[in-house]
């Protein structure tokens, strides 16, 4: 049976929410505080410690770049969505008469406020433009 070695004592101040943490960390995983401190102290010191570090940001960096890009490819799909629309109302939708222009101006209220609560609707429930569109659509113009 080998020799079991012996270990150095220290005494640590730590704050409050820092010693819950390590409480609950330790309770949960159902090991000793002192085992917790005593890897999280090598884990700090350890010389490829830098290196973790160095791949966690990048790896955070990397969902944050593919979040952009989603981002970038939403709004443009709601760009040309909007410019598609207008481009054909515009072209379908000749000018009212007189009369029917000013009958159809107080008839406008009601039918954008209709329009905002089933924008409403759609966004609180779904799906979303952006769902229905697929991800393999080349950016190429036609």
């Amino acid at each position: 049976m080998a020799a079991r070695k012996k270990k150095a004592q220290i005494s640590a101040y730590l704050d409050q929410d820092v010693m819950k943490m390590l409480s609950d960390y330790a309770a949960r995983r159902d090991l000793s505080q002192s085992l917790v401190v005593e890897a999280a102290i090598a884990s700090f010191l350890s010389p490829d410690a830098d290196e973790r570090r160095e791949a966690a940001i990048t790896k955070r960096l990397d969902q944050i770049d593919r979040r952009m890009t989603r981002l970038e490819r939403d709004l443009g799909i709601s760009v040309e969505t909007l410019a598609i629309f207008v481009r054909f109302w515009l072209a379908t939708t000749p000018a009212l008469p007189e009369p029917a222009a000013q009958a159809a101006r107080g008839k406008a209220g009601e039918r954008y406020d209709a329009f905002v609560t089933a924008l409403g609707r759609r966004l609180a429930k779904g799906p979303k433009l952006r769902q229905e569109i697929s991800e393999d659509v080349s950016g190429k113009p036609d």
